[in-house]
């Protein structure tokens, strides 16, 4: 039997060699929205716990919208826009409306990405900026949340009167479920406050993990930011294995948030039997651009509610990475980190006694999984980049699959994620 994975915007096809036995899993079949726009236009309408956008906003409002950046698959062609249309109806100048995109500490977009995010008529329309984490000139200090981090925020988003974030509801690594708040609160932040809530602190903490919301010092922490830059509405999206959307809702961020995320909760929790001897994760673009954030998905499989792979397994996951392993600041200091650090075990001592700037925390977190699992990365484009970073390049498919029967025998049990940014495998509580 063949099966496939995806390879950047392609897939790539494999056989497993005899006695490997093979368990696939996908978040649940859910029919995808036969008229996303109509949909969008009805959560405008009809949003949660808020009144509709063209009564909450007024000729004269400066009003800032975040956005995610490239390496999210939010619909922001989609979103934006509509969000634009109503602001129209309300009154709102072209000149009072800044459209920031929510980077965080990953690298600036470029021309071509702000199209093909926003589409060119609103590019050349209206004002769009990226989120300036080092530049102080460009924030505003918000003071500390009640756990301790310390919040700044971009000036156009804080100095808005009214504040509005577009995002993806999905599993994340910290934050539970991302979208809602993060899009805003850790995209259009100030080094600190990503610095603070990546840190070896909240990453070892064990509520900071793929699914879980309550308990969880990260999801508190973007929270009482959000709140503290005045974020009054968002439109947000739950997307399938093929980028489709299923669900979207639009309102006041806690409650709208909580929905989606209970939605999310119902397609991408898939329960499993046991842990797995390997597993392969499926990426594609455009997390597969770089290894940076190719990662995730074997660190989203290590940190779903139990690893799913046991002790010494494999982790294996194509990824294309022409970027090597990302050009932003934050994807240069996880390369420094693996790359310079003479173990794995070295970065965990280090981070946990001396700390880490932003975008290294993906160092620490994948030394993290490689104490307790190897990590195989096939067709990347950069395999030195791969090898630098304690990881394995393998050329091909049966090549890695070739290296685990070597290392772990015959007989294997095989996880297959096609989509594993987008399932969170959850192990039955009897097998924990």
């Amino acid at each position: 039997m063949s099966y496939t994975i995806p390879y950047s915007k392609t897939e790539l096809q494999f056989d497993l060699p005899p006695g490997m036995r093979a368990t696939v899993i996908e978040s649940k079949a859910t029919a995808p929205l036969p008229d996303v726009e109509a949909a969008i236009a009805a959560a405008l309408a009809h949003p949660i716990g808020a009144p509709p956008l063209r009564e909450m906003a007024h000729p004269g409002d400066r009003v800032c919208i975040v956005f995610t950046d490239i390496t999210r698959a939010s619909p922001d062609q989609l979103l934006v826009p509509a969000l634009l249309a109503e602001l129209e109806v309300a009154g709102v100048h072209d000149e009072d409306v800044t459209l920031l995109c929510g980077i965080g500490m990953h690298r600036p977009s470029t021309p071509e990405e702000k199209v093909a995010k926003l589409g060119q008529a609103v590019v050349d329309r209206y004002r769009v900026i990226d989120n300036e984490p080092q530049n102080p000139a460009a924030l505003v200090d918000l003071g500390v949340t009640s756990n301790g981090v310390p919040v700044s925020a971009h000036r156009a988003a804080v100095e808005a009167d009214l504040l509005i974030a577009t995002g993806l509801v999905e599993p994340h690594q910290y934050a539970g479920y991302s979208g809602g708040r993060k899009t805003l609160a850790v995209g259009a932040a100030g080094e600190p406050l990503i610095a603070y809530t990546h840190g070896p602190a909240f990453v070892d903490h064990p509520g900071t993990r793929l699914g879980q919301i309550e308990g969880n010092p990260f999801h508190l922490a973007v929270t009482e930011a959000a709140e503290r830059a005045r974020l009054r509405f968002i439109l947000n999206v739950v997307l399938d294995g093929d980028k489709r959307v299923v669900c979207v809702k639009a309102g006041e961020p806690v409650e709208t948030h909580r929905q989606l995320v209970e939605f999310a909760r119902s397609i991408y929790e898939v329960p499993i039997p046991h842990q797995y001897d390997v597993a392969i994760a499926g990426v594609g673009y455009p997390k597969d651009t770089n290894l940076y954030q190719a990662s995730r998905g074997p660190s989203y499989l290590y940190f779903a509610p139990t690893p799913v792979v046991r002790a010494g397994g494999f982790i294996i996951v194509p990824a294309r990475c022409e970027e090597g392993a990302g050009d932003g600041v934050g994807e240069q200091r996880f390369l420094a980190a693996m790359r310079d650090a003479p173990d794995v075990q070295f970065i965990l001592n280090d981070a946990r006694k001396n700390g880490y700037p932003p975008g290294q925390q993906r160092a620490f977190v994948m030394a993290k999984v490689l104490e307790g699992a190897r990590v195989v990365v096939v067709g990347s484009e950069t395999p030195e980049v791969v090898e630098a970073c304690k990881m394995t390049p393998a050329a091909t498919m049966e090549d890695a699959l070739a290296l685990a029967t070597r290392e772990l025998g015959d007989e294997l049990d095989v996880l297959i994620v096609p989509h594993s940014l987008l399932t969170l495998p959850v192990v039955s509580e009897t097998n924990r």
